[in-house]
């Protein structure tokens, strides 16, 4: 088995330790040895790459994706869009995640039913780049709720399905499972620009959620909920859902169910896709209603509060989420975990660690994926600098000497390799 031996490197493992000057001897698709400095041993004449004190650091990890929204200004033009072409763009994105650094996602819903299982068995099979994925089907919802854009005299479609009432959900749970999703994406909240639907509002009923987790907890599946209220929070929680996105309005009794279930439990908040709503999207032509601004600054201020206090009761707070709106495009994806230092309170290393070690978890590879240590899956990052003085240089790719996905250089370092 073909092995590699990065030297000269600063190894920023992922695990929450301080940095150490060492060695990472590559054997396959796996890490076979992290050693320090002075431990290092000379290869058995296999190549090696010099790494001149960049910093080696696992891959990050996208809690939230969605690689078939195609930088949109509208939901419908999501359904406008023929699912040839879509599925060109959506395996485009998966390439520009990789550009950018993260060699693994885990999808928060799919435009079309089949689109992330395509791209995904596309990367899986060498012939498209991309991440690795956990996929999704389409967001299901109800009518009225967040994704449901038809009107009476005119059918749009959108990144949701419509159902409503416990059978439609469960023979649609039953559909996107035989199509192969690994994860159910519910909307059991409304959101902001959904005016008969608001994010404080729960439109989805106990009947309807529990259909949905027991097909898929009958499989072996995830499921992730768009939970802005109180009241979808400790609904999702009562049926065992594994991912909780955005919890801006969770009150102590969310934060104590949330809190009890911190093992089991993911929060991704999304700030970054509500501060980017705030910021650019009147420069990109999409309408605000009346006090949408005043609702969204509500929100942003609501999911602060929210992740500080789960991160201080020891919940796994994860950054990322909702890229791939014109004003939040896909590749911008790292930005979250500067949000995650100067909104939340993390420190570079814990929201690396967010992106890194607990994003494994969340793709239930914690015991091989997110770190840089023996056994480990070789996916990992050559930066230039140090991410942890300053968390930003992560979002640049020009920074980003070398990505590995899988002990193979999707980018290799510009120095290449040479004989030990």
């Amino acid at each position: 088995m073909a092995s590699l031996r990065l030297t000269n490197i600063r190894i920023l493992d992922g695990s929450g330790a301080a940095p150490f000057a060492g060695d990472v001897v590559i054997e396959g698709e796996r890490i076979k040895q992290a050693v320090p400095a002075p431990a290092r041993t000379r290869a058995d004449g296999g190549p090696s790459v010099d790494g001149h004190g960049a910093t080696l650091m696992p891959g990050l990890i996208e809690s939230h994706a969605h690689l078939s929204f195609i930088d949109i200004v509208n939901g419908t033009d999501l359904g406008r869009t023929p699912p040839e072409e879509h599925t060109l763009q959506t395996a485009r994105n998966a390439r520009v995640l990789l550009e950018h650094g993260f060699t693994a996602c885990f999808s928060a819903a799919s435009a079309k039913p089949r689109l992330d299982i395509a791209v995904r068995r596309a990367i899986d099979a060498g012939d498209v780049p991309g991440p690795r994925l956990r996929t999704a089907g389409p967001e299901m919802t109800v009518t009225g709720g967040l994704g449901d854009a038809r009107q009476r005299h005119i059918h749009q479609d959108t990144y949701a399905i419509t159902c409503d009432g416990p059978l439609a959900f469960r023979r649609m749970a039953r559909t996107l499972i035989r199509e192969g999703v690994d994860t159910l994406k519910i909307n059991p909240s409304g959101d902001t620009f959904v005016p008969h639907s608001r994010s404080a509002q729960t439109v989805m009923t106990e009947a309807e959620v529990a259909a949905v987790c027991d097909e898929a907890h009958a499989h072996g599946l995830q499921v992730a909920a768009h939970a802005r209220s109180a009241a979808s929070i400790k609904l999702a929680l009562r049926h065992g859902v594994a991912v909780l996105y955005h919890a801006n309005f969770a009150d102590a009794e969310a934060l104590d169910l949330l809190e009890a279930a911190k093992d089991r439990v993911f929060v991704a908040p999304t700030i970054g896709a509500t501060l980017a709503t705030l910021q650019r999207s009147p420069d990109f032509g999409r309408a605000q209603a009346p006090g949408d601004l005043d609702r969204l600054r509500q929100e942003l201020d609501g999911a602060t509060e929210t992740a500080r206090e789960l991160q201080r009761r020891g919940v796994r707070v994860l950054p990322g989420g909702d890229y791939g709106f014109a004003w939040n495009p896909n590749g911008a994806n790292a930005r979250d975990l500067q949000h995650f230092v100067e909104l939340l309170g993390f420190t570079p290393m814990q929201a690396i660690v967010a992106a890194t070690k607990l994003g494994g978890e969340l793709m239930r590879q914690g015991d091989e994926l997110g770190q840089i240590k023996p056994g480990y899956l070789a996916d990992l990052l050559l930066v230039d600098g140090d991410p942890l003085a300053d968390i930003a240089i992560l979002q640049d790719p020009q920074r980003l000497r070398g990505i590995m996905k899988n002990g193979a250089w999707f980018k290799a370092p510009p120095n290449g390799a040479r004989s030990c």
